[in-house]
């Protein structure tokens, strides 16, 4: 397991304690594997190529870029989905705490 899954399998243990939230259905494969859901809308996931990835409005996307601390989501057909980040760090579990919080949230208040 790389440091990425780990981090994530604690951060994911963590938020799936919350209502509401849950795990992708084990042995799915593709954009919904080890992905965390609100509502059925996945909001942070680890990708394929193994970076972590969340859901988060597009100004917030656009600053975490600008400061060097992610790139826009391509999930592998050349188009860049504007409503994703790929964490570009080394596995930080307390500021990914922080952002999980924030997709968790903004992906949450869509399902309404």
């Amino acid at each position: 397991m790389t440091p990425t899954q780990s981090s994530f399998e604690v951060l994911a243990a963590e938020l799936t304690r919350q209502p509401g939230v849950e795990r992708a259905t084990p042995g799915k494969k593709g954009f919904g594997a080890g992905t965390l859901k609100v509502g059925g809308k996945i909001f942070a996931m680890v990708s394929s190529r193994g970076a972590f990835v969340l859901k988060l409005p597009r100004e917030r996307v656009a600053s975490l870029v600008a400061a060097g601390q992610g790139q826009a989501f391509d999930p592998g057909h050349g188009r860049v989905m504007k409503e994703w980040v790929e964490w570009t760090g080394a596995p930080d579990l307390a500021v990914w705490r922080v952002l999980a919080a924030e997709a968790l949230a903004w992906v949450g208040g869509q399902t309404h």
